[in-house]
């Protein structure tokens, strides 16, 4: 062999090289550069790692016209979790303003009355035109969130869940999405509760948000700030409140670790508001109800959940159309059970909300037969959860619940390390964590 043609061979053995690195994903690959470094390959045997979590939240099959609308209004939109809610919450209370022609305090003793009880009505349209034809009419409310049916301590008797998946894309499978109706028990069905207060209204209706635009729930903000925006264009549209257009101001929320919500309730307060959509969270909640009521203002929550608002001293000023974490740990102890389920471990954040999930799903979860082997409540701020997950690993349930908000992906990456990840695992959450961006917020390793 000549030189020649022994360096005509090397470098046809390096191009070929070079071609199979290049196949297979080597530094050269565009779809490598385009990634970050991560090849096409890598990413394709990466992800999936959620497929099969399944979970509850208060949801109802929304109409494709709403989810065309809430997108019409944000675009971005990639979770309705609480948009339903959000937008009856705005609904409700200018429809009681117009029931009570006043946008005070009487305001408040309207609210439970508009939604159950009387003519049925859909929309903010069809119920102001049965009051303005005649302002005695006792109209009852269905909204976008369901018939609501509120009781006298101002929360929904009767709800809907979504009983959601998540599929190879680390995404909700909206093909999998079940819905199941749940009722309050009737002792939940209390009289009625006098609002206590003497604020004047001044003929416009003004209303306050103090949603999570930052922390831990920042996930359910879009949605939630969708919906309102969303009310008071279709209330506007149909001639405001009193006639007159509704004014918005919103505020971000933060969570507890913040002291942004009474930051902006102290603005919206100063601003006179009539009444605040929020918290979504219930530990949140509990930082201003009593600042909010006290100002003879209404505080509105589209999301809270924690059972102790439903006997909480509000002064008859606080409001929820998301129903009690009774019924939610009722249903999801309800699908564990018809899972096959005979042992469950429970992760549950410290603060009203996942204390009390964790107590009212235990409780279901025992009625059904269901064991549960450990129940670790944990903080949330935590830099790691390796001790709780190896809690957890060493009873080896047949089934793992997370009961908390965006910690839940740091939670999910330590399990899925640890072994018992949801394809180990039947892994279960809940509506504080159930949505796209959990699965964001893994992929993106948050």
């Amino acid at each position: 062999m000549t030189r020649r043609n022994a360096l005509w061979r090397l470098l046809a053995l390096l191009c070929a090289l070079s071609f199979i690195a290049a196949a297979c994903g080597g530094d050269d690959d565009d779809s490598s550069k385009a990634s970050g470094g991560t090849s096409t390959t890598a990413k394709a045997a990466k992800g999936g790692e959620l497929e099969g979590m399944k979970g509850t939240t208060p949801l109802v099959e929304l109409s494709d016209t709403f989810k065309t609308n809430l997108k019409a209004v944000d675009p971005k939109l990639k979770d309705f979790n609480y948009a339903a809610e959000s937008y009856d919450a705005v609904v409700i209370i200018a429809l009681a303003t117009d029931a009570a022609k006043s946008d005070g305090i009487e305001m408040a003793a309207k609210i439970n009355g508009v939604t159950r009880g009387g003519t049925k009505c859909k929309t903010y349209a069809e119920c102001k035109a049965l009051l303005d034809k005649d302002a005695a009419t006792d109209i009852d409310y269905d909204g976008q969130s369901g018939p609501l049916e509120f009781s006298g301590n101002g929360e929904p008797t009767v709800a809907s869940y979504g009983i959601l998946q998540f599929g190879a894309d680390n995404h909700i499978d909206d093909a999998k999405t079940e819905y199941r109706s749940a009722q309050a028990p009737a002792s939940a069905d209390v009289p009625q509760q006098d609002p206590q207060g003497t604020r004047k209204g001044d003929g416009t209706l003004k209303i306050g948000t103090i949603l999570p635009e930052t922390g831990s729930l920042a996930f359910l903000g879009p949605p939630e700030f969708a919906g309102v925006d969303l009310a008071v264009k279709d209330i506007n549209a149909a001639g405001g409140a009193l006639g007159k257009p509704i004014e918005l101001s919103k505020g971000d929320s933060g969570d507890t670790s913040t002291d942004i919500a009474n930051q902006t309730v102290d603005r919206l307060l100063t601003e006179n508001v009539d009444a605040i959509i929020g918290a979504a969270s219930s530990g949140v909640s509990k930082t201003v109800v009593d600042k909010i009521t006290a100002a003879g203002v209404v505080e509105f929550s589209p999301a809270n959940t924690a059972k102790d608002f439903s006997t909480y001293p509000d002064k008859g000023l606080y409001f929820r159309d998301a129903p009690s974490d009774i019924l939610q740990g009722a249903v999801l102890g309800e699908v564990i059970a018809e899972d096959g389920r005979q042992s469950v471990g429970i992760l549950a954040l410290d603060d009203p909300y996942g204390t009390g999930l964790a107590d009212d799903l235990s409780a279901a979860l025992k009625d059904a037969g269901v064991d549960v082997v450990e129940k670790i409540i944990y903080d949330p701020q935590a830099q790691t959860f390796d001790a709780e997950v190896g809690k957890i690993k060493a009873k080896d349930p047949d089934g793992i619940v997370i009961i908390g908000f965006d910690e839940s992906s740091r939670i999910l990456a330590t399990m899925v390390e640890q072994g018992i990840g949801p394809k180990d695992k039947a892994v279960y959450g809940v509506d504080g964590n159930m949505g796209n961006a959990l699965g964001d917020n893994f992929d993106a390793g948050k």
